[in-house]
């Protein structure tokens, strides 16, 4: 039994969602190859036939034609075998071919009957292979030869000295005023600092080719090793914690979204995996008596100042991480045995991608919509 739904919208993300009799099946398998290969194939012989591709021409790439496509795949399977490192990859042999005839031959009737969607679908595939080819050039700059050279670090990476990745962590800090004092308070043996400039690209609105030519995401892209998109590969994910640290402010948290953005768009396997974490900190520093203490939101500072008394203290708000020195830095937000660290986890992963697509894309009104339907749910503003 095969369900498939395919939507087409004017983004430059492919979506898929697959499932084995109801069970999400985050790493694929062999229903998703099948439907892959089918649209492919499928796409390209009605090119051909109605010479919207000359013969000479070469085929349009699966990758090219699933640009802009959101898919949900499920199959129903009497005996389900899965694999893959979190047993969520379909791995039964037989039902590759099912789906790719299933689709196959009902994808044909569609686009027989509906030539004008067709030509669309082509359309952006076709354009999808002009950016491409861009992006394989953009691409080769990102490259790192072999994750330990020195010689071939990318922008203003500080990198650790140890070479096990699980034991590894990059900062990815904002500004080269704090990335200047995690630089110094650091921990050199296990903690690499990469700063970046300001605000990255918004990549919800973007294709890969312009995003590629964004030089603080090729940056990120170099540091971590990995390659982005079709590329990923998480063996040779340079360091197993990635922590993004921003300024707890409105722009801070801006740069956290866009950050956050890309990564989910473009290299979704690092939050898959639990290697993506926000660090926290402090909001407040409370001065009594020659005593000081961090606090870290409202609340932890209405009960510390109840707790010590409303008398003779002082209290400072810190608005960026550039007004921490180096050893306040490691203190508050890197030192592992006292500071906070938030793990991005994906949860439902459709939900995930509604509100990236509302708050992140190109159309106001249903961000209008979100911020208005959310607005009483605000209890910090900081304009």
């Amino acid at each position: 039994h095969v369900e498939v739904a395919i939507q087409y919208n004017d983004s430059y993300n492919e979506t898929i969602f697959s499932y084995a009799n109801n069970i999400r099946t985050q790493e694929g398998g062999t229903h998703e190859a099948g439907f892959k290969a089918a649209v492919t194939r499928i796409i390209n012989d009605y090119a051909k036939k109605n010479n919207i591709l000359k013969e000479n021409e070469n085929n349009l790439t699966g990758e090219d034609i699933r640009e802009g496509m959101v898919a949900i795949i499920n199959v129903k399977v009497p005996e389900p075998q899965f694999e893959g490192q979190t047993k969520t990859k379909l791995g039964n042999s037989e039902v590759r071919g099912i789906v790719e005839g299933v689709i196959g031959e009902y994808l044909n009737i569609f686009l027989e009957e509906n030539p004008s969607v067709a030509k669309k679908i082509i359309e952006k595939a076709v354009s999808a292979a002009r950016a491409r080819e861009a992006a394989r050039k953009a691409r080769e700059l990102t490259r790192r030869k072999n994750a330990l050279e020195s010689t071939t670090l990318p922008g203003k990476l500080a990198d650790c000295s140890l070479k096990d990745p699980s034991l590894c962590e990059l900062y990815i800090v904002e500004g080269d005023s704090a990335g200047g004092s995690a630089k110094q308070g650091r921990d050199r043996l296990f903690q690499a600092i990469l700063p970046i400039r300001g605000k990255i690209l918004n990549v919800e609105k973007a294709r890969l080719d312009k995003i590629l030519g964004n030089e603080e995401i090729r940056t990120i892209i170099t540091a971590m090793v990995t390659g982005i998109g079709e590329d990923f590969d998480i063996e040779k994910a340079r360091y197993h914690k990635l922590i993004i640290m921003t300024d707890a402010d409105v722009d801070g948290a801006h740069i956290r979204t866009l950050l956050l953005t890309f990564l989910y768009r473009y290299m979704p396997q690092l939050i898959d995996h639990g290697y993506v974490y926000i660090a926290q900190p402090p909001l407040f520093k409370v001065k009594k008596n020659k005593i000081e203490t961090y606090l870290y939101s409202e609340e932890e500072l209405e009960n510390h100042l109840q707790k010590i008394g409303r008398d003779n203290y002082s209290i400072q708000r810190y608005k960026g991480l550039g007004e921490m020195n180096p050893e306040q830095l490691w203190d508050t937000t890197m030192d592992p045995n006292t500071r906070t660290l938030w793990r991005v986890n994906l949860e439902d992963a459709i939900k995930a991608d509604e509100i990236f697509t509302i708050l992140m894309g190109d159309k106001v009104e249903p961000r209008r919509d979100f911020i208005q339907s959310n607005a009483k749910y605000v209890r910090n503003l900081d304009v």
